[in-house]
């Protein structure tokens, strides 16, 4: 880029390459419109219960098929800087709300589609941002009015949350079942602060059987462990008990140093010998005398020790992963030690039982340890069944997002109606809201309004039915006031009694689309270095 010849004689002032490509005026929104629009009609298609799924074949040659929004934009390759910006917003929402990306995605496409109409017809960017941000304060009152309260007991509302977020992935055939699961282990980890719920779904894991179907899935008050038992006769069934975590090895210490010992006579040598089981006997009989039941170690166990401990019923499994063994402290109450010496009662867990099971798989035989700690536990487990590979993953995401959903409920203590009854009330207030408005700025609020109902719109158009028709009625049910009207799982208005969404969801998804389109309009100029 250079400076224009002014007729001073002087030769133009180059400040760029020669390669790189600046845009501006009306192609620069041409180009963001494009590139936004074309990311919503990615997603459309994947939209609600009857949306379909995109299969994704990646560089590394593996698949997925999923109609996951975040999962889908997670997997993009983007170079265009509109896209980009949607795929920094799709986090946004994922990071903040764990559910709702894809609406989120497609009201921040319909708000740049309409903004490209407005801005070919000579309207000032400045005047569509100042319209959409007035828009959207406006939007957050109307929900925020239009929203139910939900406490933490109303566990028929925070079930609905859950199906509804379950709605078109592959766990909804069994969303009764598994809404429930996911409910109980949100309650499950929520603290209570004065009148204010948290919930730190970090507390709640997810292990994959590989087998059985979807509906065999449990809830485990405690945790999973998938290992192979160090030893065949260890007890495989205990009651109420103790449990010690360590996470130094039970083992004969080494030294730091090389070192060699001279040893001149076979007593010296058998001497040396019953030290060292000396040492290993006390270091069994420590834990022996501290009264717990079951022994988990991060580190290795001398098979000596494990012997010993069957030899008195104690379960003692080793080499568990590090974060395996936090788990277990955290689910028992138990206290991490390093040293065997640091074991007394305090540092003690409990559990209520334990069982495990074996399966035969495809690498030989499989061991599962279900650790049940009950009400007092520090964490739950869902036990995700089904296949495994490809499938089990999607399973984790549809629970996963339905998780989200309610605890950001619970958070938040407040949800609104479904199937798009909250985009299309919204919609309705924005216009008339525009038609007290003088100013160019209306255009930009009935621009909004149209946005908003592209959120129902899709619902009816991924079902198969009319379009039109399907809204211009959704909108005299919402005019006539009848309650919970929104689009239903066959796509046709309805009024749902059963159909809830977190508020925070989708209010995060509004305001987060709202602010993209925003920093997109304000860009008049657009410079590659790359020159494409």
């Amino acid at each position: 880029m250079s400076q224009p010849n002014d007729g001073s004689g002087r030769a133009p002032v180059a400040i760029v390459r020669p390669t790189t490509s600046v845009t501006s005026g009306v192609a620069v929104t041409q180009k963001l419109v494009s590139a936004s629009v074309a990311f919503g009609n990615l997603l459309k298609g994947t939209f609600g219960p009857n949306g379909l799924d995109k299969m994704l074949y990646k560089t590394n040659g593996e698949t997925a098929v999923t109609n996951d929004g975040a999962k889908i934009v997670a997997e993009l390759l983007v170079k265009h800087p509109a896209a980009k910006a949607f795929v920094q917003l799709a986090k946004s929402q994922e990071n903040a709300c764990g559910d709702g990306v894809t609406g989120c995605l497609i009201f921040a496409s319909e708000l740049m589609r309409e903004s490209g109409v407005l801005l070919e017809k000579g309207l000032h960017p400045l005047i569509l941002v100042n319209g959409f941000r007035e828009a959207m304060d406006k939007t957050i009152q109307v929900l925020m009015n239009h929203a139910d309260v939900v406490n933490i007991t109303d566990e028929g509302i925070l079930q609905s949350v859950a199906r509804t977020a379950m709605t078109g992935t592959s766990v909804e055939s069994v969303g009764k079942q598994l809404a429930d699961i996911v409910v109980k282990a949100a309650i499950h980890v929520a603290k209570q602060n004065d009148n204010y719920y948290s919930v730190n779904i970090e507390q709640v894991r997810m292990a994959k059987k590989g087998i059985g179907s979807l509906s065999d899935t449990t809830l485990i008050e405690g945790v999973i462990i998938d290992k192979n038992l160090d030893l065949e006769r260890l007890p495989r069934n205990l009651s109420a008990g103790k449990v010690v975590v360590f996470s130094c090895p039970l083992e004969i210490e080494k030294t730091s140093y090389d070192s060699e010992i001279e040893i001149s006579t076979t007593e010296q040598w058998v001497s040396f010998m019953d030290a060292e089981e000396t040492i290993l006997e006390n270091k069994a009989q420590s834990i022996i005398d501290s009264g717990a039941s079951m022994v988990f170690c991060a580190e290795t166990i001398d098979s000596k020790i494990l012997h010993r401990l069957a030899d008195n019923d104690i379960f003692a499994l080793a080499s568990i992963d590090k974060a395996g063994a936090e788990d277990v402290a955290l689910a028992t109450g138990a206290l991490m030690i390093d040293h065997i010496d640091g074991i007394d009662e305090n540092t003690l867990g409990s559990y209520e039982s334990m069982a495990v099971e074996s399966y035969d798989s495809d690498e030989g035989r499989r061991d599962r340890l279900y650790l049940n700690v009950g009400a007092s536990s520090g964490l739950t487990t869902i036990d995700v069944c089904g296949a495994g590979g490809v499938a089990s993953e999607e399973f984790v995401r549809g629970i996963y997002d339905a998780l989200n959903s309610v605890a950001s409920s619970i958070e938040s203590g407040s949800v609104l109606v479904g199937g798009g009854n909250a985009h299309i009330t919204a919609a309705l207030a924005m216009r008339e809201h525009a038609e007290s408005i003088a100013g160019r700025e209306r255009l930009a609020i009935e621009a909004f309004a149209r946005a908003l109902e592209a959120v129902p719109a899709t619902l009816i158009a991924n079902s198969g039915n009319n379009l039109l028709d399907g809204l211009l009625e959704l909108r005299s049910m919402v005019r006539n006031n009848l309650p919970g009207s929104g689009i239903d799982a066959e796509g046709k208005p309805m009024q749902l009694t059963d159909v809830w969404e977190c508020s925070d969801t989708i209010l995060h998804g509004l305001e987060a689309a709202c602010e993209t389109a925003c920093g997109l309009l304000r860009v008049d100029q657009v410079i590659s270095a790359r020159g494409d």
